[in-house]
């Protein structure tokens, strides 16, 4: 099948990539001369692991070409894909403007009958806006579908060629066949093609990350009770994830979630519920314990001293908002890491993704490591902030021997307490108890 994908971002190009790896001719299509000229070249401009071995062979083979020109791509395409940015507006709605000029552009170039994907993250009732915006501007007959995606980054190859489910939200029976035919080879082991309306499925995308979010600020709100009576959160959890009706995924304590996709997905949900007068009580409380706990490794930080931070030096392990991305939209890192600067703190950092992206957040402001031991070296303490694989199982000679003193903050609970402290560290985790160095 010839298919258009509309935005070469996070989503548009893991999704041409893996279509066009499954066989289909796929056009990628950006304003961005630079970054087409880069991919054309087979070059990922993010990190995404499994995305650029996916790119550059089916570059190589032909069946993937990118190019500026959305004229060619819909004309030449019989599936449009919208996957541009909706990023969020300063009252916490949805920005469809880029959506809706794509739109536009579709109408505008189609040269007969086509099927329209939003693949974007829209709210409710986009479907229907997008469906009429180019049934006015064309004669040919479009068909409009809304196609949620359900990527994390760090899996997104593996999450597309292997999903859950597929969620198709359309108004006929040709729309269906046409997306049900694109899906099949990525459902073979028989996981559900849920077809259903398009407000259903502008729906679900939101509900499911406002769910997901829910289960993590949920801990995390129960781990700082954790620490007031004494219980460990750990525990905790795995006492309620060995319920079946609960499960123990997203149920790690932690500093707080970030990302491009939990953010703006529940501060877009708030709003819509604002709009048709159903206050979504708990999407607020969800926002409102999020930024709470980016605050709670901080405190503990500055409890530990005192209050006085001025002239100490930190060594940062972790940048990423989560392993395996080099995304630090919304990081937790980036609150932390501004508190201590402005407390008067030195910071050196290491991530084993997130380099780049940090330079151009923090600039001068914090030195950025090559390897993972190098900020320790005369360090007052180390901090934890993301939970890369390589940070689990470190050398804690090697640690201890480069710190000024053998002090961690751990804010993903990656270590066992009472180990560290028999180390002679004094370690600090989340929704567990302090534990002392032991004599």
């Amino acid at each position: 099948m010839n298919i258009a994908v509309i935005g070469t971002g996070y989503v548009g190009l893991v999704a041409a990539a893996c279509l066009a790896d499954a066989g289909n001719n796929c056009i990628g299509v950006d304003i961005d001369e630079e970054k087409i000229r880069k991919l054309t070249a087979g070059v990922v401009p993010f990190y995404e692991p499994g995305l650029d071995d996916l790119l550059l062979r089916n570059v190589r083979e032909e069946r993937l070409v990118f190019t500026t020109d959305i004229a060619r791509a819909v004309k030449e395409s019989q599936v449009v894909f919208i996957a541009v940015g909706t990023p969020e507006n300063e009252d916490g709605s949805a920005d469809l403007k880029h959506v809706l000029a794509v739109a536009e552009k579709i109408a505008g170039h189609a040269n007969g009958e086509k099927v329209v994907v939003l693949k974007s993250t829209v709210p409710v009732g986009t479907n229907r806006r997008v469906r009429d915006l180019i049934r006015a501007k064309t004669a040919h007959p479009v068909r409009v579908v809304n196609n949620p995606e359900f990527l994390k980054e760090g899996t997104a190859v593996d999450d597309f060629q292997k999903p859950d489910r597929v969620v198709i939200g359309c108004e006929d029976e040709h729309g269906a066949a046409i997306m049900s035919e694109i899906y099949a080879p990525f459902v073979r082991t028989g996981n559900p093609v849920l077809i259903m309306d398009p407000m259903s499925a502008e729906m679900t995308k939101y509900a499911a990350n406002v769910m997901l979010a829910s289960r993590i600020s949920m801990v995390n709100e129960l781990s700082q009770l954790c620490e007031k009576v004494g219980a460990d959160v750990e525990m905790v959890r795995r006492g309620i994830g060995t319920d079946a009706r609960i499960g123990s995924s997203f149920l790690f304590a932690g500093i707080g979630f970030g990302g491009s996709c939990f953010p703006k997905d529940i501060s877009a949900l708030r709003k819509t519920g604002e709009e048709h007068g159903v206050p979504m009580r708990m999407t607020q409380a969800i926002e409102a314990v999020n930024a709470r706990q980016k605050e709670v490794l901080f405190e503990k930080i500055s409890a530990h001293y005192g209050g006085k931070l001025v002239g100490l030096k930190f060594a940062v392990w972790g940048l990423a908002f989560k392993p395996r991305t080099d995304d630090m939209r919304e990081a937790p890192s980036i609150v932390i890491i501004n508190r201590l600067l402005e407390a008067g703190a030195a910071v050196a950092a290491f991530d084993p993704a997130a380099t780049e992206t940090a330079r151009d957040i923090f600039g001068p402001r914090i030195r950025l490591c090559e390897r993972a031991y190098e900020p320790l070296s005369g360090a007052d303490a180390l901090i934890i902030m993301t939970e890369w694989n390589e940070f689990r199982q470190p050398s804690f000679d090697r640690v201890k021997a480069a710190l000024n003193r053998p002090v961690i903050f751990d804010g993903r609970n990656l270590y066992n307490a009472q180990h560290i402290s028999e180390l002679g560290f004094t370690y600090y985790s989340v929704g567990r108890r302090a534990a002392l160095p032991v004599a």
